[in-house]
């Protein structure tokens, strides 16, 4: 047991090997996740292109571009609040010891919102999810915000329907409190596991989405369309894309793995016919409302599996990009790839080992340029952009 002596200089140890940082969070050891916020952002950025160049030096780039860096504070656009009960009523963070509604990650707007959250459903008398007694209603709370017009969508994640009604009655004094909530629903997950979400989403609003503008390209979000967090460096890494894409002037593209379109939408030209692949049906219905907005006849996006439809596209394609999930590509996806045999690739990761596994199988291609986007500022991870060419 030690005194409390030697405790007291222990802490005041540790505090000085880790200087204070922005968030009041991190510096009382209540949330851990953003790992780096005590360290210089200039170290950050130098500690993620050391790993970025220990991965993809041995495959001989041609070129490293400088890395985007990204706003400190709020810069998400999406907040995941685990709902929990405590003696107070539902908290919203990470237990009941810790709600995290002033996280700095977010900006004062949307720190309010889940304050005015937090205190209405508390006066609701809705109960959070207790795992350990398996009773409760309320497992999640979902934030999103478009950046664009400060439009906001909440999605309240229940074990079944049974509060529903009693939502549905005080959406008005809510909406009141935080009118920039445009879209709320509530998302069934009746499952005892820790899985974010269910399959059945209802629209307690008549609206279904939030409209976000990038570079001037309008894109929509819906509640199970994915959308970069970060949409000050996701504007700029569409639009590096879209220059690196148009330097070739491809007559046709495809978009593996597209969201709701956003690196398509930016490379759209009269002339040029894009396809864009994505399993998510929500994602896809966003990418053909931005279609129709933008008036393209040749941009087309489908809701399938990017492997479905490598078994039927044919080879007839200049560029093709690729934006998968962290795990990666894999070898058949690879392999098709190269059996496509497009001119370029270009290749967006947000997992930079995987990222280097695939392009050790994609043999034929060597990298033209590499850039580090930081996407995630205050941890270790980011997103890497990547243009292959196809060796002669």
């Amino acid at each position: 047991m030690l005194s409390l002596k030697v405790h007291l200089t222990q802490l005041k140890r540790e505090f000085n090997d880790y200087p204070m940082s922005f968030c009041s969070y991190y510096d009382t050891y209540q949330c851990r996740s953003c790992s780096w916020i005590d360290t210089p952002y200039v170290e950050q950025l130098k500690q993620k292109e050391e790993l970025l160049h220990g991965l993809l030096d041995s495959l001989n780039p041609q070129a490293w571009l400088t890395s985007t860096p990204s706003p400190l504070k709020g810069f998400r656009n999406k907040a995941k609040m685990v709902a929990t009960p405590s003696m107070e009523g539902v908290v919203l963070g990470l237990s009941e010891e810790v709600s995290l509604i002033q996280c700095p990650l977010y900006d004062s707007s949307m720190q309010q919102v889940l304050e005015n959250t937090q205190i209405w459903l508390r006066n609701l008398g809705i109960k959070a999810y207790d795992i350990k007694k398996k009773k409760g209603e309320l497992k999640y709370v979902l934030l999103t915000q478009s950046k664009y017009d400060g439009a906001m969508m909440l999605r309240f994640v229940l074990r079944s329907h049974g509060t529903i009604a009693r939502l549905q009655r005080g959406l008005t004094e809510l909406t009141s409190l935080s009118p920039a909530l445009k879209v709320i629903t509530a998302n069934i997950q009746p499952v005892h596991m820790a899985i974010l979400e269910g399959e059945e989403e209802i629209f307690l609003t008549e609206e279904t989405r939030l409209e976000e503008r990038l570079n001037g390209i309008p894109l929509f979000i819906r509640p199970k369309s994915f959308f970069q967090t970060n949409t000050d460096v996701a504007s700029k890494l569409y639009k590096t894309a879209a220059e690196w894409v148009n330097a070739g002037k491809p007559k046709v593209i495809w978009d593996l793995f597209c969201g709701v379109g956003g690196f398509a939408l930016h490379c759209a030209v009269p002339d040029r016919e894009i396809i864009g692949i994505e399993i998510e049906s929500e994602a896809i219905a966003c990418a053909r409302d931005s279609a129709v907005l933008i008036g393209f006849e040749n941009l087309r996006f489908e809701a399938m599996d990017t492997a479905s439809f490598g078994a039927t596209s044919g080879k007839n394609v200049d560029v093709v990009i690729v934006n998968p999930p962290r795990r990666g590509l894999g070898e058949q996806l690879c392999k098709w790839l190269e059996r496509s045999s497009p001119e370029r690739i270009l290749y967006s990761s947000c997992n930079a080992t995987s990222l280097a596994r695939d392009l050790e199988l994609l043999q034929q291609y060597s990298i033209k340029r590499v850039q580090l986007f930081d996407m995630f500022p205050h941890t270790q991870h980011y997103e890497t952009l990547v243009e292959l060419v196809k060796k002669v």
